[in-house]
Order: structure tokens, then sequence, then C-alpha cells
């Protein structure tokens, strides 16, 4: 199953009705599947390729290596997590074994609001332990800044998919506690345990997730009825999905779609970068149309306590 495209570098030039028509268009996306390709993204394609070229060098070290980049406190969100350490499944409240994969985890420091109990202020001060892989830091910061980058200029996309002024989302991510996580998925053996995945069914915690996955290797599948559809995206795209937050700001109008990287006997290895942009901390995420679909709730507190359910750390 293709994806649909939505070409932001024309949206961005268009004004009046055709604007309005994309506009219009992005809302049904994200309506009947929360899930869209954007193709003329303009983030310049060294940075793209330096970050490929450091993440693959990064998961090429022996397990040593990698682990000297674990995180530095129990609990803390960012650094390597290696094989057996995640099953993302598990931040839906289902059991299932760890999923088939390795990441490694990062983001720049940001402020910490006032305020926070130890647990809340421990997972939002904690730092990156960068990796020593010559470059490895420098490419990171830099990729991570132009999908920042990124990322703001759909939120406004999407606000005016929703009829709102073009810059509504903007004070809500001044000094968002977004992460960027770069993925390994081991080449499969004949069978893997029961319910086992690469990466468990799940749903991602934040606004939106920008996702570029490794051109050519498969994997990706949205829920969609009762089925499990395979997606791809052509090369020089992002994957673009809705978040739970941005589900409960809609009331449901917009879905974050459950999804998942399926394990299947004998696959090749396959990588991604994920980056979600999740709103500052002490932001309130209640319905846009004034209804009672969800109770307000904190963008922090709800991406502490799936990301702990995810990995099993009760902290």
């Amino acid at each position: 199953m293709g994806l649909e495209t939505f070409n932001l570098a024309a949206f961005e030039a268009a004004t009046g009705a055709a604007r309005a028509a994309m506009a219009a268009d992005l809302d049904r996306q994200c309506r009947e599947t929360g899930f869209l390709v954007i193709s003329d993204h303009g983030v310049d394609p060294e940075v793209i390729a330096a970050q490929w070229d450091a993440v693959n060098r990064f998961f090429a070290q022996d397990a040593v290596a990698k682990q000297a980049a674990a995180p530095l406190a129990p609990g803390a969100p960012y650094g390597y997590l290696g094989p057996d350490q995640e099953a993302l499944a598990r931040s839906r409240g289902e059991e299932t074994p760890p999923d088939l994969k390795e990441s490694f985890s990062g983001r720049p420091v940001q402020p910490v609001p006032e305020g926070l109990d130890d647990a809340a202020a421990a997972f939002m001060s904690a730092e990156t332990p960068w990796p020593d892989v010559l470059g490895f830091e420098a490419a990171w910061r830099a990729y991570y800044a132009a999908l920042e980058d990124l990322a703001a200029r759909i939120m406004v996309a999407f606000a005016e998919a929703l009829s709102l002024p073009s810059a509504f989302f903007a004070p809500h991510h001044q000094n968002p506690i977004s992460a960027l996580r770069a993925l390994h998925y081991p080449a499969t053996g004949k069978v893997a345990e029961d319910n086992q995945q690469r990466a468990g069914a799940h749903t991602d915690y934040g606004t939106l997730t920008i996702l570029l996955p490794q051109t050519g290797a498969p994997g990706l599948q949205i829920k969609r009825g009762d089925d499990w559809i395979d997606v791809t995206a052509p090369a020089g795209t992002f994957v673009i999905n809705i978040g739970d937050l941005m589900e409960r700001w809609t009331a449901d109008r917009w879905v974050s779609t459950l999804h998942r990287v399926v394990a299947r006997p004998n696959q090749p290895a396959r990588k991604s970068l994920a980056f979600f942009l999740q709103p500052d901390w002490s932001v309130e995420i209640a319905p846009l149309d004034g209804s009672d679909t969800y109770k307000p709730i904190a963008s922090g507190p709800y991406l502490m306590q799936k990301f702990h359910a995810a990995t099993g750390d009760d902290a």
C-alpha cells in the first residue's frame, strides 16, 4: 500500500483557494489513516546522508562498544537500548516478548520546568550519552535541528488543515520534549517467539512522528480494520504519522494509527530514523472543540508513563 503524498513545498508556495484545498486534503488524510508521505520537504540530502553514515557506523560496532552509550541512569530515556530491552506493545497494556531490535535515542538538553517532582525532573533533565564514534554527535545534532524545523513547518499545515490560525501550535512547542531515535532491526532467523515482532503494535505518544525508513527495506505495517497492511514510501520522502496527543487534541477527528514492524522468517536487517515531536512538558492537551471526549492531560507525564511501560521500568 502506497501512502498518499503531501507536497510541503507546494503547500507553502500556494495561496488562497489552492492552499485551502491542499489543507482540506491534508485533513482528509489525517482523518482516514493518520499516515502520509511528505515530499519536497527541503531537508538537505547531505544532512540526511551524514546521519545515515553515523548511525550505520554506530550499529556496526560490537556489543561492548554500543553498551558504552547506554542510558546514564536507570529509567533514563536517552542512550542505547540493546536487544530484549523494549516491547512497544506493552505501552498499550499488551504483554509480549521483547521487540527484535536495538536503538539509540538522543536530543539536545532542554530547560527543566520548575516544580517537577524528582522522577519527572530526572526524566526531563536526562542527558544523552553520545557514542564515541567520530562525527556522530555533530551529524545527530544537525539532523535533529533539520527535523525540528521540518516539524514546525508541518505543524503550520496541520493548523490550517484544522481551520486554525497558522501559528496555533507554535506556543505549545517552545521547548518541546521531542526525541530522535535510530533503530536497527537485525536480520531474522527462521522463527520468532509467539507474538514477537521487530516492533510490537503501538501508537506513537506525541504530536507527530517523522519517520525515515531505510529505502527498500519493508516491514512497516498499519492496522486497517482487522487487517495489517504493508506500507511503503518513495525514496527521498518522509513518512508522517499522527501521535496520541494530536488524536486527543482533535477529539478523535484525526487518528493515531496502530502500527508495527512485522517479524517474518529470514528477513534482512533494516534501519530507520524516527523523530518524535512532543509538546512542552507542562502543556495541557484537551480537545480543541471543547468536548469531554478526553480529560486534559499534560504532555510530559503522559510521555514518561508510556516510555516506562514500554521498557518495563517502573521508575
